[in-house]
């Protein structure tokens, strides 16, 4: 993946082989140059230089790199280091100096060492998805600015629902603004996707504070409680405390009262937080009374609804129509492709329906991107008879990449004296987001840009 969004410079010539074997070798252990002249054969410095990355010839200090037990010891080039490194110069040549032949670093992880070492020695840039966060480390304490760029700019692409939430206390940790509002943007739009996941377990309580104070938050209070109570359980082992239900009340502390019980459905709390044993006798009571009573009591808890996120909708016909002679569905597949500037969440389309009356709908909608599925629902809606559109949504919103087309389809089933569009748009401004229109192969019952079914597209920005 690295490879892909980082493509590394070839030389020209065939030297460019077999320096790459030396990176290799080098990367295990720390292999002399046997050769005499080697020099004469690589053309430029970069390939000089490079040719002793992690190698012992030459080398004038050493690192002890990795906590106790861990750890590895590397070769290093003062001048090399220097003159890729603010903090090197400093260290090896300004004047506060010391003369040291081994330097142990406990605090940065070998493997990003070697990276940021790879990134100074050969000017190449290689990230892995396991390390590159230790690696951002190293960039950030030794200021090697465009090495750390890169690791942002990776993390970034590589963002999703699965790893938003820790990425997002790294983030703050590491001061990068950017990458922490990409981080909200996902964990908003993709909520119920990032609470579930196995990483929400591994954030901080600070990090787990401002996720349950997050007014945007698209998910229902019953996943977010679920979600923190999954997070206390987590904490228990990692502070070694029995898996209790007073312990996990313990660590959740006054988080606890920035989950919004009072606005779940009722069903939702009586058979889920009133039944958890976590919430006292007097609070249960409480919020009963609370969704039952004219008179309120006071409740520790924030008891307003989270305004979540306000759907947009790309519209893409100019008028619609209906046919004397039914638009037919049968099982057939109206389908489109779109694109987009900037990353959007998919959440669902907005469907035409009946002409002539009110009527139900059964609906197969299916995002697919280059022929693998990215989301699917079946569901039903009702058409009140109106040239209205009505939403049908996917069970969470789908990640939409910039500049990459994908295809919406939907098979309906229901009445076929039904509304259609007309005059298409290939391409819609949207707000901020510009989505652009072609047909699809896919498509067997004659929707295409100019007219037919999936009117709008609804997405988060």
């Amino acid at each position: 993946m690295a490879a892909d969004i980082f493509p590394r410079k070839k030389p020209a010539n065939s030297s460019s082989t077999s320096i790459q074997q030396y990176h290799q070798q080098n990367l295990s252990n720390n292999n002399l140059i046997p050769a005499p002249n080697w020099q004469g054969l690589y053309p430029t410095i970069r390939e000089r230089n490079a040719v002793m990355f992690n190698n012992d010839l030459m080398a004038d200090v050493h690192f002890v790199v990795g906590p106790p037990g861990g750890t590895q010891r590397l070769p290093g080039h003062k001048y090399v280091l220097a003159v890729g490194s603010s903090v090197f110069h400093a260290m090896f040549y300004g004047e506060l100096a010391e003369d040291k032949d081994e330097i142990r670093i406990p605090d940065v992880e070998p493997a990003a060492f070697l990276a940021m070492l790879k990134y100074i020695y050969c000017d190449e840039i290689d990230l892995a998805a396991d390390t590159v966060l230790a690696t951002l480390y190293a960039a950030k304490k030794y200021i090697v600015p465009h090495l750390a760029r890169a690791c942002v700019n990776f993390l970034e692409t590589s963002l999703s629902a699965k790893n938003a939430c820790v990425l997002l206390s790294q983030s703050c940790l590491f001061e990068e603004p950017d990458l922490t509002q990409r981080c909200w943007e996902v964990i908003d739009a993709q909520a119920e996707l990032a609470l579930k996941s196995e990483g929400f377990c591994d954030i901080d309580f600070q990090t787990l504070e401002s996720i349950l104070r997050r007014e945007t938050l698209n998910a229902k209070e019953i996943v977010v409680f679920e979600a923190a109570l999954n997070w206390a359980e987590v904490e228990c082992q990692r502070q070694d405390l029995a898996l209790s239900i007073e312990n996990k009340r313990k660590v959740l502390g006054k988080a606890l009262y920035l989950i919004r019980i009072p606005t779940m459905a009722l069903d939702d709390f009586a058979n889920g937080a009133a039944q958890s044993g976590v919430l006292t006798l007097n609070e249960t009571n409480d919020i009963f009374l609370w969704y039952t009573a004219a008179k309120k009591p006071e409740l520790q808890f924030v008891s307003k609804a989270r305004k979540g996120l306000v759907p947009q909708r790309c519209h893409r016909f100019q008028s619609c129509a209906y046919r004397s002679n039914q638009w037919r569905y049968r099982g057939r597949c109206d389908s489109i492709q779109f694109a987009v500037d900037k990353r959007v969440f998919i959440a669902g389309f907005g469907l035409y329906g009946s002409s002539c009356g009110s009527a139900e709908y059964s609906a197969k909608i299916e995002l697919k991107r280059q022929g693998v599925v990215l989301g699917q629902n079946l569901s039903k809606y009702f058409s009140d008879g109106s040239s209205n559109t009505f939403p049908v949504w996917f069970e969470y919103p789908v990640q939409i990449e910039p500049d990459t087309f994908y295809t919406a389809s939907v098979i309906l089933d229901g009445n076929e004296l039904s509304y259609f569009g007309q005059e298409g748009m290939t391409e819609v401004q949207c707000g901020k987001v510009t989505v652009q229109f072609q047909c699809s192969s896919d498509s067997t019952n004659g929707t295409g840009v100019q007219g037919g079914q999936i009117p709008e597209l609804i997405f988060y920005a």
